[in-house]
Formats: C-alpha cells, sequence, structure tokens
C-alpha cells in the first residue's frame, strides 16, 4: 500500500470505538488496519475504504464523517466469518476540487481491484459511483454494475453529479458496461421517458413493488454484478432516519437479503454504499442499519466460498429441457440450490427456479429473452 500512501488517511479504531476496547468476539478485534505493525493488505478478502466527499450533492458540508459514524456500528457487530480477512484501509483524503477526489477514489480503487481484492466503499454522495465505475476503465474491464435506489440518476438537465452520473456510465468513452440493473426505483420518482430510454439500452429496471414480490427474482441479477452501488434513500424512513425524503421503500430486513445474495457473488469486486449523512440521522439508527447490512454482506462473501465451479458437474442437479423448440440445460447447486441456464452459445448465465419452470411449461423464460435480445 506504499504507493497508496498520499489518497488514505488511515483511521485508528480506539478512536471510532467509544468503550476502552472490544471483545474478542467483536469484528474490531480482528479487523487489519494500516496502523497493525504487520499489515499486509493482500492477505485480505475485503477491504474497507471510506470516502468523504459529498460535493457532487450540490450542497456544501463541512465535515462528513459517515465512514467512521457506519464503522463504529460495524466494528462492533460480531465476527462469525473467522477464516474471513477484512482489512480497512483507512478514508480516501478529499481533494481539492470533486474532480480531485473522483480522480483520488479511482487512484485507489483501481490499484485494488488490481489486486484481485473486493471493496467495499463507505460515506459520499452517491455520484461516488462513477468513480468506482471509472477505476475499472483503466484495465478495460468490461462489467455489469447494479445500482439499489429509489431514484434513477439520469436527468440530463440537472447539473448536480448526484443526479445525473448516470448519463456518464451510459454514454462515455471508453465505454466497459456490458449492462446495467436498476433495483427497487419508485416510480413516481421517475419520468416515464426516462425508463423508455433505458429499456432501448436493453438495460433492465425493477420496480420497488415487483421486487418485494419476488425478491428471489433479484439473487441472479446479482450474481451477475460486478460493481454494485447503494443509495440509503432506497430504504424506507422508518427503518433509516437518516432518509427523510422517502417514507416507503425497501425494509432494513429486504436490504440485507439483497446484499447478502449480492455477497454470494463471485463477481463483485466492488460494493459503495453511499448517501448516508450523520447530521440527519436519529440516535445513529441508520448507521447500524447500514452496519447490519454490511455484516449480511461479509456473511454472503463467506458463503460463496462453499460454491462449487459449473465445471464440477458432480456437486449439481442436471436438467435437459425443451422449450418452444429450444434445447437447453439448466444446472442447479447441490450446495447453495441456486441456479444457471444455458444459453444458445452454450454459455450458462445466473436464472431462478422461476426460469426452470416456466420453462418446464413451454414458454420463454423472461431472463433467456433479455439476454438474446443484448445479443
Amino acid at each position: 500500500m506504499q504507493d497508496l500512501q498520499d489518497f488514505l488517511q488511515p483511521i485508528s479504531l480506539s478512536f471510532i470505538n467509544e468503550d476502552e476496547g472490544y471483545t474478542e468476539g467483536q469484528i474490531g478485534r480482528h479487523v487489519h488496519t494500516q496502523n497493525d505493525e504487520q499489515f499486509n493488505i493482500d492477505t485480505a478478502d475485503i477491504v474497507i475504504v471510506g470516502v468523504a466527499e459529498t460535493r457532487g450533492n450540490g450542497r456544501a458540508e463541512k465535515e462528513n464523517n459517515a465512514a467512521d459514524i457506519i464503522r463504529k456500528k460495524f466494528y462492533r457487530l460480531h465476527y462469525w466469518h473467522t477464516d474471513f480477512v477484512i482489512a480497512d484501509a483507512g478514508n480516501i483524503a478529499k481533494g481539492d476540487t470533486l474532480k480531485d477526489s473522483y480522480a483520488a477514489i479511482k487512484t485507489v480503487l483501481e490499484e485494488l481491484y488490481s489486486r484481485n481484492k473486493t471493496v467495499v466503499i463507505l460515506g459520499g454522495s452517491h455520484d461516488v459511483t462513477l468513480a468506482q465505475y471509472n477505476a475499472y476503465r483503466s484495465s478495460n474491464t468490461v462489467i455489469e454494475a447494479t445500482c439499489i435506489d429509489a431514484h434513477i440518476n439520469l436527468k440530463g438537465e440537472s447539473s448536480v453529479p448526484s443526479e445525473n452520473f448516470l448519463m456518464e456510465m451510459f454514454t462515455g468513452e471508453p465505454n466497459i458496461l456490458r449492462h446495467y440493473n436498476h433495483i427497487a426505483f419508485q416510480s413516481y420518482f421517475v419520468h416515464p421517458g426516462m425508463l423508455q430510454t433505458i429499456d432501448k439500452l436493453r438495460f433492465d429496471c425493477y420496480r420497488l413493488g415487483n421486487v418485494l414480490e419476488n425478491m428471489d427474482e433479484m439473487e441472479p441479477v446479482l450474481r451477475n454484478t460486478n460493481l454494485l452501488s447503494f443509495d440509503i434513500n432506497a430504504l424506507k424512513y422508518s427503518d433509516a432516519p437518516a432518509n427523510k425524503n422517502c417514507p416507503n421503500g425497501l425494509t432494513g430486513i429486504d436490504a440485507c437479503t439483497l446484499i447478502r445474495y449480492a455477497g454470494m457473488s463471485t463477481n463483485l469486486t466492488s460494493f459503495g454504499m453511499y448517501g448516508y449523512k450523520p447530521a440527519d440521522d436519529v440516535a445513529e439508527v441508520t448507521a447500524m442499519q447500514i452496519a447490519q447490512i454490511l455484516w449480511y454482506f461479509v456473511d454472503g462473501r463467506h458463503r460463496s466460498k462453499a460454491e462449487s465451479a459449473l465445471h464440477e458437474r458432480d456437486n449439481f442437479n442436471e436438467y435437459h429441457t425443451v422449450f418452444a423448440e429450444v434445447d437447453t440445460t439448466f444446472l442447479q447447486s447441490k450446495r447453495t440450490n441456486r441456479w444457471w441456464m444455458q444459453m444458445p452459445d452454450g454459455k450458462f448465465i445466473a436464472c431462478s427456479y422461476n426460469d426452470y419452470l416456466t420453462a418446464g411449461k413451454n414458454d420463454f423464460p423472461e431472463r433467456w429473452l433479455r439476454v438474446q435480445e443484448r445479443g
């Protein structure tokens, strides 16, 4: 990490922990920080970085210690995955300008991606997702990105970065976006024309009501995801009081379920948790909610190690199916019960049990059709 020292400010767990110390069973006792004499990022399974950049919201803030408040809650939770190493690289220093901050975040993430680390980004406004995305560009890595957000930040008429950063992701060059998913948008916040534009790009959007009714259908979406961005405005106010403008949304349990799915993905390499404003929180309830969501991400990451590779066919149930004159194969993991579906090019894609049932009724699964449309 020596080459990143100019960008990172190490954190002190004793500063975050208001008590005298952590117990043996708490995460704070086991997390590796740059203050440790034998700190080695290469041994970590997950690397946490904090971000304080919120100018992209269009509102100046004197100080934003969101990442440290979240850490305070997260490191007090109990550590059930002791064979899984978490490292905390500290906070990325805020630049003189917003562009400077983007560049610093991109540089740090770029280095961590190159070391094949799963990176968790805490704090900052939702436009920091753009720096998260740009870090993949240097290696020309084509990715699938997913945002969980009540809004769709594609307002081309807005000059506020947090409201329009998706425009750059969708149209900027070089473009490395293979596919984009948007989970839990709320229709009254979104112009109908925006959805038509996204559909023309063959991207997929899932309305909040559909997500809540078909939560299991989100697992294959998140299994295919490389970059995940979560704005806390996707959470309902009663579960996240810092989200003052959204009485409806995901519950904390819903969010934990989705993020656990994401953690189980072996494709996911970065997860950003954005939009938390400590000044708007009530008794730090939102910070605790985010901490528990992070706990489920680690739990999912831990469980991902149990999954077999697809070529290890003895660990899968194999079902040969013909629907609408298409001959294909479905695989079901004996370890996790997750499903895969073979496409005409021979490749397997993540799917759900419902896709298998649809094919069994001699009909095209919607997921199969969408992938075929994208070519």
